[in-house]
C-alpha cells in the first residue's frame, strides 16, 4: 500500500507570493521525492495583491486560518516574509480550531510575528527556509532543507548547536524587538535565543540590542546566539563595530551570556530552528 504523501499548505501572511516561484519550488519537491512527493496546497489568496500585502489583513487571515485549521494538512509552511504578518496576527490566533495543533509551522523573518504569537500558545512552530528562498543564490539548497526537515524530520537541516538539547528559539532582531510588550510576545526564559538580520544599519542594529536586551523578560533567557546580519546598509560615518561586537557589548552590559554564532539567517544557509526543547 503507498505511503500517503505528507501535505504542506503554504500561505503568504504577508507579501505577495507568486505561480513562477510556487511552480519552481513544486518541481523541486517533485524531484526530491520522485516515488512520494509532498503535496504541496498552495492558498490562492497567497497570489493577490492589495497594496504591498498579499491580500487584505482580513483575507490574509482567512487563508492563514482555512490553512492551520485543515485536519488534512500536516504542515504550514510561510511562502515568504516582506511585512504584514502583524496586521493579521491577532486575528489569525483567534481563529485557531484544534485541527491546528496537530501540525508544524515553518517560516522566519516577518513570519517571526506569527511564529511567536503560536509558540506562546503551545503550538510547534520552528525558524527556516520559506519558500521565496529559492530565488536566492543556491536557494534551492535552502528550499530541499526545509521539505526534507518537513516530511523526513531530517535532522542534518537543524542548526548544530540545537545537539545540546537546550530549549531554543530564533527571531530576526527587528521582528523580535518589536513583538516585545505586546500579546505575541512568548516566554523565553532558559532559552538559547538565537538573532539575525538583514539590510539595516549598524547603528539600527546596536539600537535593537539595545531595546531587545532592556527587557526584563529577554533577561531570562539562557543567552544569545548571534546568527548573520548580511547586506549592512553602509553608514555615511562608519559605526566602528562589527555585529558580533554590539551584540557582546550590549550582553555584557545587561548580564545576559553570549554563546556563539549559529547559521542562521537572511540567505540560503539558513538552518532550521524548532522552538523548544530539542
Amino acid at each position: 500500500m503507498a505511503k500517503k504523501p505528507v501535505r504542506i499548505g503554504i500561505v503568504a501572511a504577508s507579501s505577495p507570493y507568486t505561480q513562477e516561484i510556487a511552480t519552481r519550488v513544486e518541481r523541486l519537491a517533485t524531484a526530491l521525492f520522485p516515488e512520494n512527493p509532498p503535496e504541496l496546497v498552495v492558498h490562492p489568496n497567497s497570489f493577490r495583491t492589495h497594496g504591498h500585502f498579499a491580500g487584505t489583513d482580513s483575507e490574509r487571515a482567512a487563508a492563514f486560518l482555512e490553512i492551520a485549521n485543515d485536519p488534512d494538512i500536516d504542515a504550514l509552511w510561510f511562502a515568504r516574509g516582506g511585512y504584514g504578518a502583524c496586521r493579521m496576527a491577532d486575528a489569525a490566533l483567534e481563529g485557531l480550531k484544534s485541527a491546528a495543533r496537530d501540525k508544524i509551522y515553518l517560516g522566519y523573518s516577518d513570519a517571526g510575528v506569527l511564529l511567536a504569537g503560536l509558540y506562546k500558545a503551545g503550538y510547534s512552530v520552528a525558524h527556516g527556509p520559506m519558500c521565496q528562498d529559492i530565488v536566492r543564490d543556491g536557494g534551492e539548497a535552502a528550499i530541499e532543507r526545509a521539505l526534507r526537515w518537513l516530511v523526513e524530520r531530517d535532522s542534518a537541516a537543524l542548526e548544530p548547536s540545537l545537539a545540546d538539547g537546550q530549549p531554543a528559539a530564533a527571531f530576526n532582531m527587528i521582528t523580535l524587538s518589536q513583538i516585545l510588550g505586546t500579546s505575541l510576545q512568548p516566554d523565553l526564559r532558559d532559552h538559547v535565543l538565537m538573532l539575525e538580520e538583514i539590510s539595516e544599519y549598524m547603528y539600527k542594529i546596536d539600537r535593537t540590542m539595545h531595546h531587545i536586551t532592556a527587557h526584563p523578560d529577554i533577561r531570562k533567557v539562557a543567552g544569545f546566539r548571534l546568527g548573520r546580519c548580511g547586506d549592512i546598509t553602509p553608514n555615511d560615518t562608519d559605526f566602528g563595530m562589527t555585529e558580533e561586537a554590539v551584540v557582546r557589548e550590549w550582553c555584557d552590559r545587561s548580564g545576559i551570556r553570549f554563546l556563539g554564532r549559529a547559521d542562521i539567517g537572511h540567505d540560503a544557509a539558513n538552518r532550521i530552528v524548532p522552538f523548544g526543547p530539542q
